[in-house]
C-alpha cells in the first residue's frame, strides 16, 4: 500500500466481559476460523484460573490483565546493517506490538506446556506469567536482557 495506511479494524467486545482485549486475545488463540471454541477455552481456562487462584481476591479476569501485563515487553532488538557489519539495535516498541506480542508469546507458551486439555495449559501458563515466573515471562527478561547488552548500538536507531 504506497498510498495510504490500512484501516485500523473495529474488534468488538467479548459477551461475557465486553471486552475487546480478551476478544483479540481469543482471535490470537483461534485455529481455522473456530471462534466459538476459542472463546470456550478461554472461558474453561479463566475458570480454572478462578478456582486456583482464589484466594488472592481477585478476578480471574484481573489476574489475566496482570498476567498480560507481566510478559509485555517495552523494548526489542532489530538487526541493522552499518558498514558490512549487522548491529542488534534496541528500539522501542508500538503500544499494540507490544500488546499483541505479549499475547502471542503466552499462547505460544502455553501450547507448548505439557497438560490434558489447552483450557488447562492456558491457566497454568496465565498463572505463571501472574506470578512472574513461566516460558512467556522468560522470553520477555531474554528480550529485555538482549537489548540492554547491545544498549551501546542504540545510536544506530532506524
Amino acid at each position: 500500500m504506497r498510498k495510504s495506511k490500512p484501516k485500523k479494524r473495529v474488534i468488538l467486545p467479548d459477551p461475557k466481559f465486553n471486552d475487546t482485549l480478551v476478544t483479540q486475545f481469543v482471535n490470537n488463540l483461534m485455529f481455522d476460523g473456530k471462534k466459538s471454541i476459542a472463546y470456550n477455552i478461554f472461558y474453561n481456562a479463566l475458570d480454572i484460573v478462578n478456582d486456583k487462584a482464589e484466594k488472592e481476591g481477585k478476578s480471574p479476569l484481573e489476574v489475566w490483565k496482570k498476567a498480560l501485563e507481566n510478559v509485555t515487553p517495552s523494548v526489542e532488538v532489530k538487526s541493522r546493517r552499518v558498514g558490512g557489519a549487522t548491529f542488534q539495535v534496541p528500539t522501542e516498541i508500538r503500544s499494540e506490538r507490544k500488546v499483541s506480542y505479549s499475547m502471542k508469546n503466552l499462547i505460544l507458551f502455553a501450547r507448548k506446556r505439557n497438560g490434558k486439555s489447552m483450557a488447562e495449559k492456558l491457566a497454568s501458563e496465565i498463572l505463571a506469567a501472574y506470578n512472574q515466573e513461566g516460558g512467556a515471562y522468560k522470553k520477555k527478561e531474554d528480550m529485555h536482557k538482549m537489548a540492554e547488552a547491545n544498549r551501546a548500538f542504540a545510536h544506530f536507531r532506524f
